[in-house]
Order: C-alpha cells, then sequence, then structure tokens
C-alpha cells in the first residue's frame, strides 16, 4: 500500500490501462525469464573448456570457487574513462566491489567496459551525432559482457545520459540476474549557476572573451562527479532510485566521501545477497514492472526532470515487455505536482535538493499523497517505503535511519500539498505539427504560450549564423528540422540555448519547435522538442515554410501551423537536406540511421527484436476543427 489508502485513482487506472496494453509483450518477456531461471546457474552448464577460458586468469582460490560452483559470481560492468567527470571515481571502483562481494561469500571478475560518451565535451560538434545511438551501443556492449553465462548477478557502473538507461536495457536482456546501479554522486558546488549563464550571454554579445567564458565554465565544471544541473545525468540517478534499482539514499552523497565508499560497499554485498544461491532472489525483470515504470515517470514530472528520459523511459521500458506511451506520461503529467525546483528549473543545484531532503523525502511526499506505488520489489528488499529512508556512517558503520519528512528550503523542495505547479514539469503536444515534448517547469507561465512566424532552418549552424547577423528581430517560432534520430541521430542542440535566450532577455515572443534533442538542461525558452513524426518520416514538420504562424500553447498542449490543411498537405516535404555523414565516426552508424524508430517509440535501433511490434496510430480527434492531430507513430500515417 502507499500511505493510508494506496496510490490515487488516477495511478491506479493509468498503471491497468500500461498492464493491458503490455500483456502480450510483458507475458512473452516474462516466460523468456522464467525459463532462464529455472535452467539454473549457467556456469554449472558450461563444456569444460567454456569454463576454463572463464577462469584462466583467476588467482587459484577463486579458480577453485568458479569451478565447483559454490559461490555467486557478480559481473562488473563499467562505464569508466577518464573524460566524464562523473566516471572518473570509477577508475578503482572494481577493486573495492571484489573485496566487498568477497566478504559477502561471493566472488566477482569484471566482466566488460561500455562505451561512455559526454554530450557536453561533443556539444554542437559532429560526435554529437552518435550520441543517441550510443545508449544501444551500450545496451549491446552490456549484453556481450554478460553473455559469457558465468555470472549470478551484476552490478552497473554508470552515471551520465545515454549509460545508464543503455546499462539498464543490457541488463533487462538478462532479466533473471539481479542487478543493481552503483552510482557516483554529483561533484560539489562550484560558481553559481545563474553566473554561469550571464557570462554565456555575455560571450554571446561579444562583451566578454573565450578566456573569461572558458573561466566561468571551469569553476562550474571543476572536478569529478556529475555535473551539478538538474539534467539527464541526475535524472537518471533519481530514477534509478525510485525504481528500485539503486539503495535507498545511494543517488546523491558526493564522490569520495566516507559515505560513498561505504554504499559502494554495500550494493556489492546486497547483489550477491540476492542471488539465486540466497534467500532473497531478486531478478531484475521482477523489480522493473509496470508500477516501478509509473514510479519513474511520476518521480521525473515531480522534478521537471530531463526530457531526453520521455525517449529514454520508453526503451526502458519496451526491454522489460512493457508498452508505456507519450499518453501516459501526459496523463500522469495531469495529477503530479511539480515539486523541486533545480537549474535549470531554478537557481539551486543537486547538492541543494539534496540538503534540502532530496529524494528521500520527494518519495515519502509522493507516497503519502498516492502518486506512487508502494508495493513493488526493489534491490533493497519489498516495498518503495524503505526508499525514505537516509544512509549514514555511525563508528565506520553504514546504517539507515528514518529521512526527513519536511524541508529544508521551500525555494528548493515543496510538499505535495504546498507544490511550484498542480501540474508536472515535462507537457506533451500535440496538433497538426505531430507530438512534442515541452519541459515546462523552466518556462514562465508569461512565455508559455506564443503565437508567432515561423523561420526555418535545416541546421542549427543555421540558426546561429541568422542570429548573429542580426536577422532575427521581431517574435518568431524558430523551426530547427533534419535533427530526429533518422536524419542525423537526434544530436541535443543545446548550444542554442545562450541566443534564444538573449532574444527571449530583450524582448522578443520566442519559441524553438523541433524534431531534434534539447537537453536534460533545458532551460526558459519554450521549446517543443522530439516532434514526432520527424521530417526525415515525412512529418508535418517537412512542409512548415518560412512565414507560416504556428503557435505553441502549454496551457492546452497544442501544437499548430495555421495553414490552410488542402495547401499544407499538398506542399512538398522537405526530407533529406544533409550530406552524406562521414567524420567523427558517423559513417559507421548509418544502419543506425536506416533503422532507428520514432521518438515516442524510445528512438531505439532494436524495434522488433524486443517483439514490440507498434502499429502506427489513426489520427487522434481533432484538439481543433478541421485540423488533424497525431497520437503515436513509426512512420507517417497515411
Amino acid at each position: 500500500m502507499t500511505g493510508p489508502t494506496g496510490p490515487i485513482p488516477a495511478i491506479q487506472e493509468i498503471t491497468a490501462r500500461i498492464a493491458r496494453r503490455s500483456e502480450p509483450t510483458r507475458t512473452a518477456y516474462l516466460e523468456r525469464v522464467s525459463e532462464a531461471i529455472a535452467s539454473g546457474t549457467s556456469r554449472a552448464r558450461l563444456g569444460c573448456a567454456n569454463l576454463a577460458h572463464g577462469f584462466a586468469a583467476s588467482d587459484p582460490d577463486e579458480k577453485l570457487v568458479l569451478r565447483a560452483n559454490t559461490k555467486p559470481n557478480i559481473a562488473i560492468v563499467s562505464a569508466y574513462n577518464d573524460l566524464l567527470s562523473a566516471h572518473k571515481p570509477f577508475e578503482n571502483y572494481p577493486a573495492r566491489i571484489k573485496k566487498a562481494v568477497v566478504r559477502a561469500h561471493g566472488i566477482a571478475q569484471f566482466a566488460g567496459g561500455v562505451p561512455a560518451m559526454c554530450d557536453g565535451i561533443t556539444q554542437g560538434r559532429d560526435g554529437m551525432q552518435l550520441s543517441l545511438f550510443s545508449r544501444d551501443v551500450i545496451a549491446m556492449s552490456a549484453a556481450v559482457a554478460l553473455s559469457h553465462e558465468m555470472f549470478d548477478g551484476a552490478v552497473m557502473l554508470g552515471v551520465c545520459d545515454k549509460i545508464v538507461p543503455g546499462l539498464l536495457i543490457g541488463a533487462l536482456a538478462f532479466g533473471h540476474l539481479p542487478t543493481v546501479l552503483i552510482p557516483a554522486g554529483p561533484m560539489t558546488s562550484g560558481i553559481p549557476n545563474g553566473e554561469k549563464a550571464r557570462i554565456r550571454k555575455l560571450f554571446e554579445q561579444g562583451l566578454v572573451d573565450r578566456e573569461t567564458l572558458l573561466d566561468t565554465e571551469a569553476a562550474s565544471y571543476h572536478g569529478p562527479g556529475t555535473c551539478t544541473f538538474y539534467g539527464t545525468a541526475n535524472s537518471n540517478q533519481l530514477l534509478m532510485e525510485i525504481m528500485g534499482l539503486h539503495l535507498p539514499g545511494a543517488s546523491l552523497p558526493n564522490p569520495g566521501t566516507e559515505l560513498r565508499d561505504a554504499l559502494t560497499d554495500a550494493a556489492a554485498a546486497r547483489v550477491t545477497s540476492i542471488t539465486s544461491q540466497g534467500s532473497e532472489y531478486t531478478p531484475i525483470a521482477h523489480v522493473i514492472d509496470e508500477k516501478a515504470v509509473v514510479n519513474g515517470v511520476v518521480g521525473l514530472l515531480a522534478t521537471g526532470g530531463s526530457t531526453n528520459h520521455t525517449i529514454h523511459l520508453v526503451a526502458i521500458a519496451r526491454a522489460a515487455g512493457i508498452a508505456l506511451t507519450w499518453d501516459d506520461i501526459s496523463d500522469l503529467g495531469r495529477v503530479v505536482p511539480l515539486l523541486s525546483r533545480i537549474y535549470p528549473n531554478g537557481s539551486a543545484d543537486v547538492n541543494h535538493f539534496h540538503a534540502a531532503g532530496g529524494i528521500g523525502l520527494l518519495i515519502h511526499e509522493l507516497l503519502n499523497a498516492g502518486l506512487l506505488h508502494d508495493d513493488v520489489q526493489t534491490v533493497a528488499g519489498p516495498g518503495l517505503r524503505r526508499y525514505t529512508e537516509e544512509p549514514v556512517v555511525i563508528d565506520g558503520t553504514l546504517e539507515w535511519r528514518p529521512g526527513p519528512t519536511k524541508t529544508l528550503d521551500r525555494d528548493v523542495l515543496r510538499p505535495v500539498s504546498d507544490p511550484f505547479s498542480p501540474e508536472g514539469g515535462v507537457r506533451i503536444m500535440h496538433g497538426n505539427l505531430g507530438q512534442a515534448v515541452v519541459k515546462v517547469s523552466a518556462v514562465a507561465a508569461e512565455h508559455q504560450v506564443i503565437t508567432a512566424p515561423a523561420r526555418v532552418f535545416e541546421t542549427d549552424k543555421g540558426f546561429l549564423t541568422a542570429f548573429r547577423s542580426g536577422e532575427l528581430d521581431g517574435d518568431v517560432v524558430v523551426v530547427i528540422r533534419q535533427q530526429g534520430p533518422a536524419a542525423n541521430g537526434m544530436p541535443e542542440l543545446h548550444g542554442l540555448t545562450s541566443a534564444l535566450a538573449l532574444m527571449q532577455d530583450r524582448g522578443q515572443r520566442v519559441a524553438l519547435v523541433t524534431d531534434g534533442r534539447m537537453s536534460g538542461a533545458s532551460g526558459a525558452i519554450p521549446a517543443a522538442i522530439h516532434v514526432t513524426p520527424e521530417a526525415a518520416f515525412g512529418g508535418p514538420i517537412a512542409r512548415v515554410q518560412d512565414g507560416d504562424v504556428i503557435t505553441l500553447d502549454c496551457t492546452t498542449s497544442t501544437l499548430l501551423v495555421d495553414v490552410d490543411q488542402a495547401e499544407f498537405a499538398a506542399r512538398p516535404a522537405v526530407t533529406n537536406t544533409a550530406p552524406p555523414a562521414f567524420g567523427a565516426g558517423r559513417e559507421l552508424f548509418a544502419a543506425f540511421r536506416a533503422t532507428v524508430g520514432p521518438a515516442d517509440l524510445g528512438a531505439s535501433v532494436f524495434g522488433d527484436a524486443l517483439g514490440m511490434t507498434t502499429a502506427p496510430a489513426e489520427p487522434a480527434e481533432p484538439a481543433t476543427p478541421g485540423i488533424t492531430t497525431y497520437e503515436s507513430s513509426e512512420r507517417l500515417p497515411a
């Protein structure tokens, strides 16, 4: 039960709807997991030569354990590299985890590494076109690591953007294995986020030089740990905790602290205890179910988290046989209030959020309001209520104690009784331009409705050139297309934020409409992103022309172009303006661009391989008389 009466009816109804829709695929997935469970430990079935290869490099004592199959063997899969500040702390985790697993009467092997790229480094560069696809590469890499059938459980080391979703999708392909995600924590706070944004705007105006800008950025991103704004990386951490894949309170303690080390040790010990050789067997397939997915969406909405998760959560759910849709997210957003303001939705960073009560207090509030499912399985045991507790180290021993029940800073984290907004921080838009996502939590009320003529660009660089040459005066809806998954891998367009914000600051009414991604750190500009169907699929956005009047209305969740529908349909669609992609490895991903699905189905290359065939939806009931709107599509409906 959640609170005194369980989830409110709306949460129950949406969860039940997802379960009904998912019944065939979820049942098939669980049947495959059950077959793997019934087969027993894979290592015991390996041929002698196979098994000998699996422990050839192990120490003598480890060889005895592995060949006798007397203790659980834990796979370590890591996204460590030196480039990502959030992943640098993982450098020494494998050795620590191995020792902790041994103390818990198991054994561990480093099973494999997965790639981890930083969108902050590749922002605005050709390499960004690999970013979204890297999620599915990571999933496949994790699957390769686990495919040796040597393991009874797994720990996944990852934090940022596409990395955690990729690790989770890969782990769900081995749904019979207990799996714990182990984070590294956020870096300590640097300069205030408002100061960073101010200097970026000054640089766009030519009022400060590159050296000043670089000094500012370096003071913000200054050490090991996750970047402290509330982008995709920290949204990942919240989701893994609220979905029961972290230990309670593990997400936000800083790297290099006694508490962080103790939590890492405890996670290693815990995964050892929940294998099939123990008494609390907890396969990941039994943790990630429809209720856990709904809990994840609720947490995202209540905190105004990254818009990237409108893609990633769908893909994760599909990997577990669950058919989550954008309409589910939209309907949940109508009943889930916005309880936190973390930059870019406010001035505070995640360290301030953690100090104000953090994820534990957030879960406490949402549970008591009937907005979360408590009756879920987690890696810490049954029930989400456990996640309202906070970890502490007392005399060298890790303990959990009751967490805070009242916020310590109402400017950062509020109770359900007094939210920042009665609705969640993410809106799903519908209209004759397709579906889109808007992160409204960072957009002031006076900017949430705009009607203005379109200015169309095929690249982000085209927009920046026009901006810097002074062409963009007056109210405008900036349309940037050919940025979807099939066009060029859907790179983030976060580099446009400063220019768009500057236009808004000087009194222009401005919005962005794009089939690309903006960022987990989308800011104060109303931005309808992930427009689906995308231009490369012949979506309506491919027919927009300069001067067309577009309305983006967050209050009614509508995205409309005011053009006679017969005239609009007769226009030729601009579907492919980009030359073949070469450089930065893009040529190696041509097959991904050719096979990727649409954003509202997770922008995945796996598609039917997961048994999740979804036919294009029929046009929905018009939001405006005479205007066709689309709910969901794999390709543009005929």
